[in-house]
């Protein structure tokens, strides 16, 4: 059987798939938490399990319990070209048990909700915090929270999980539909998305007497174009800037899908034949589409408190960031103010209360180029001589140990008036670059490399011709230090990433950058073509 024809059989196996799916969602509101695909608080039986176990806890010498009954819903659809690739569906349920004893932490899991299996994941916790105690060098000092009852939703206006697959698909084959219409001169064009949206239901109980309900709805629509030249052997591609945010479903249907892929053609295209970038030193202006993941890396990764500490090394590694440089350390210009902020609306890492029961609260990071805040959990804050918890403990599951993530950690725009247009007016010399690509960062989140999706020249105040190969260098006090202005609100975006790795085993955290266009002066600036041609011929030298 041909490819094409047994991909046009499986949509038709898909649209069935579809309405069933369909079916059983458009059911759900009638169904309890316990049944598959079910959104709805925790029944009172639940709530009850969990000051059983508390109680079952402290029998067993634990000072402090804590347990997560958690749901997690996940779908996407997936479209390539003029076809519905495949969809997905998956739900998890279960919760997780964490205990204080002798001053050490313990946790553990079940997939089983109910009173047998739940004492028995006490008593796995407690054995396992009681085994812990003895390589312990001090014992825990959590930082004091207030007891709550509360409830918190992420406000949407449209329930993704509401929303038909079919409906999905036919917003993703509108947008392909209007790409295959552009003239590209003879050149194929390859179109590819995914638009997935995720669903948290937390309950959370302590010993210290919080109840906390908690429903996050998140939402990832990706669009990747790619535009083939068969004639000369090449290929670019363009992602849509369309970042994922922690929205309804009403973000996907209001954006300017039509303007953008059209511009996404065009720019895959024109990257054919740009010119390649002159290694040098230029003032670089970059987009938030691009800047966002700049942020993460060498300001949101540096200023986790168990980087520096030394406690977290994974993914590339701790921070150059000492506890001593808190309040001193200069970490960038004056036009540097950067927010950590769980409170910020559409941001992936915005929840009313974080995995320890403590408030989203919004605090400065960097004020005026000056390092001030670092990001910490219960644990941590008396580490740094701080009486709270900034809130930022967070698991990936109900199975996953709750440990310190990063917050939406975003660069405040500009407080008096200065467009992106402003901002090309005055630049003499410099590179734009918008969207993410490849980057690399080393072992101290200090010394970097990053290339965007697409970069033009600029040239005595105006957008000029576009280039390729561009990639920047820097470390990242110099980097920020040489920030000499960002743009205003008005500019402003929020960018992220679903998936930000850390721990062993891993987990992923959803998180936010936000930021308006900013400019960074005499940045040095490589060709990646001629670094990776004299990188092969170094090789070749070499192996002679």
């Amino acid at each position: 059987m041909h490819r094409r024809s047994f991909l046009k059989g499986a949509l038709a196996g898909g649209a069935l798939a579809l309405s069933g799916l369909d079916t059983r969602f458009a059911n759900a509101s009638s169904l309890t938490m316990i049944d598959t695909g079910a959104l709805a608080k925790p029944s009172k039986s639940q709530q009850d399990l969990a000051d059983t176990l508390i109680a079952y806890a402290k029998t067993l010498g634990a000072t402090y319990c804590d347990v997560r009954i958690s749901r997690y819903a996940s779908q996407s659809v997936g479209v390539r070209d003029q076809i519905v690739t495949g969809i997905s569906d998956s739900d998890s349920f279960g919760i997780g048990v964490r205990v204080i004893k002798d001053g050490t932490w313990g946790f553990s899991a079940n997939r089983m909700v109910d009173e047998l299996n739940g004492k028995h994941s006490v008593d796995e916790a407690v054995q396992m915090a009681s085994a812990n105690s003895k390589l312990q060098s001090s014992p825990l000092d959590l930082a004091p929270v207030a007891a709550v009852s509360a409830e918190w939703k992420t406000p949407i206006k449209k329930n993704p999980f509401e929303v038909s697959f079919k409906d999905r698909a036919d917003l993703m084959l509108s947008v392909h539909a209007l790409a295959q219409g552009v003239s590209i001169g003879g050149k194929k064009l390859f179109i590819h998305s995914n638009l997935s949206c995720v669903r948290e239901e937390k309950f959370f109980a302590s010993s210290e007497g919080s109840k906390i309900w908690q429903e996050v709805t998140r939402i990832d629509p990706s669009t990747w174009v790619t535009i083939a030249d068969q004639a000369n052997n090449q290929f670019a591609s363009r992602a849509l800037f369309v970042l994922p945010q922690g929205r309804g479903y009403e973000y996907v249907e209001g954006y300017n899908y039509k303007d953008e892929i059209l511009q996404a053609v065009a720019e895959a295209t024109e990257k054919l034949t740009a010119a390649s970038v002159e290694a040098g030193k230029y003032n670089l202006i970059l987009h938030p589409t691009h800047l966002w993941l700049t942020i993460h890396e060498s300001i949101g990764h540096p200023t986790e408190l168990d980087r520096i500490m030394g406690y977290e090394a994974n993914f590339a590694g701790t921070s150059f960031v000492r506890k001593k440089d808190l309040n001193s350390l200069t970490y960038g210009s004056d036009h540097v103010n950067v927010v950590a902020d769980r409170t910020q609306e559409g941001g992936l890492a915005t929840v009313g209360y974080d995995d320890d029961g403590v408030a989203s609260e919004s605090y400065d990071i960097i004020k005026e180029g000056r390092l001030v805040g670092l990001q910490t959990t219960r644990e941590q804050a008396k580490m740094i001589s701080e009486e709270k918890s900034r809130g930022q403990s967070y698991a990936q599951g109900w199975w996953s140990v709750p440990f310190q993530r990063m917050p939406n950690v975003s660069l405040q725009p500009f407080s008096g008036k200065r467009s992106l247009e402003d901002l090309i007016k005055d630049t003499e010399k410099g590179i734009m670059i918008k969207g993410n690509s490849s980057y690399s960062i080393d072992h101290q989140r200090y010394n970097f490399q990053f290339t965007g999706q697409v970069a033009y020249e600029v040239k005595d105040g105006k957008l000029g011709r576009m280039l390729r190969d561009v990639a920047y260098q820097s470390n990242t006090t110099d980097f920020w230090e040489n920030c000499d202005a960002v743009c205003d609100k008005t500019e402003y975006m929020l960018g992220g990433a679903m998936n930000d790795g850390k721990g062993e085993p891993m987990q992923s955290n959803p998180v936010s950058h936000g930021c308006s266009p900013a400019r960074f002066t005499k940045i040095k600036v490589i060709n990646t073509r001629a670094q990776s041609a004299n990188a092969r011929t170094n090789m070749l030298d070499y192996n002679e």
